[in-house]
C-alpha cells in the first residue's frame, strides 16, 4: 500500500530505519490497539515481558501472556509520577533530581508492586534527552539485572503506598503558553521542560508587542529580554518573533 500523506510517508522512513537497526533475529511488531498485542504475542512462548516508554494500557489478555508475567521500567520513584510523562512533571516541578523504579505490572498505570527502585540520577538546571539517557542507562542496567532475578526467583515485589501517589500525565495544551503572572521559577521549569522536549515544541509568550516563541531563560541577570514575573524578574536569552495567531 503507498503511502498517502506526508506523515504516511515520514511513518514508513522511520519504521524502516528501525527495521534495519534491528539485531539479527530480533522481530518488530506493530500492533494497532492493545488487544491486537495480545493476538500477537500469543504466537510466542514468552517466559517475561519487559515494558519501557509504552504509553498503552494493556489489558489482562497480554499480561497473562508470559509465564513469568511483565514489569515495566519507569522513570521516576514510584508512587510518585504514575502516568506517561515523568520526566516532563519532575523538570516542570523543579526536581533537582529523578529516579527509576522498576515494577510489576496490573491492569492499573504504574501501580504494581515494586521490585527495583533507585533514585539520584540529577536533573540539571539545562537538562537534554541525550545527557540524561547516559547518566540513566547505568542505573537501569543495574535494576533490570536486580528485577529479572527475582523475577525467576517468584519474588511478588513489594505494594506501593497509595497515599503518596501522585500522577504525571500528558501536559494541558495551555500549558504551551507563558503566563507572566506565574513566578519566575515556575516560567523557567516551564521553558526548561519544553526545553527538554525540542526547540520546535517551545512555548509562545507575549511580550509586549511581540510574540515570541521561548527557547531559554535564566533566572539570573545576564543579556537578553527582562520580564517581570510574579515575584521577580527572568531573562529571555533565547527565543524568536512569530506572527500572532
Amino acid at each position: 500500500m503507498k503511502p498517502n500523506s506526508i506523515t504516511d510517508t515520514h511513518a514508513t522512513a522511520a519504521i524502516s530505519d528501525i527495521v534495519e537497526a534491528l539485531p539479527p533475529g530480533m522481530d518488530l511488531l506493530l500492533p494497532g490497539n492493545p488487544e491486537g498485542l495480545a493476538h500477537e504475542l500469543a504466537g510466542y512462548d514468552l517466559d517475561l515481558l519487559i515494558v519501557y516508554g509504552f504509553n498503552w494500557k494493556l489489558p489482562a489478555a497480554v499480561l497473562d501472556t508470559p509465564r513469568l508475567g511483565v514489569i515495566n521500567v519507569h522513570t521516576s520513584l514510584l508512587p510518585k509520577y504514575r502516568g506517561p510523562a515523568p520526566v516532563l512533571w519532575a523538570i516542570r516541578n523543579g526536581d533537582t533530581e529523578v529516579g527509576i523504579t522498576i515494577h510489576r505490572m496490573d491492569e492499573r498505570f504504574d501501580a504494581g508492586p515494586i521490585l527495583a527502585q533507585r533514585g539520584g540520577i540529577p536533573l540539571e538546571d539545562d537538562v537534554a534527552p541525550r545527557p540524561l539517557w547516559e547518566l540513566i542507562r547505568p542505573v537501569l542496567a543495574d535494576l533490570l539485572a536486580s528485577a529479572i532475578d527475582q523475577v525467576a526467583r517468584h519474588v511478588p515485589g513489594t505494594a506501593q503506598d497509595e497515599a503518596s501517589a501522585s500522577a504525571a500525565g500528558f501536559i494541558e495544551p495551555e500549558f504551551s503558553v507563558v503566563d507572566w503572572s506565574r513566578s519566575a521559577r515556575e516560567v523557567h521549569n516551564q521553558v526548561r521542560m519544553f526545553a527538554f522536549m525540542g526547540r520546535d515544541q517551545a512555548p509562545m509568550a507575549r511580550v509586549g508587542d511581540k510574540q515570541l516563541r521561548v527557547f531559554r531563560t535564566c533566572l539570573e541577570p545576564t543579556d537578553g529580554i527582562r520580564v517581570e514575573c510574579a515575584d521577580a524578574p527572568i531573562w529571555i536569552v533565547d527565543s524568536e518573533a512569530v506572527k500572532s495567531p
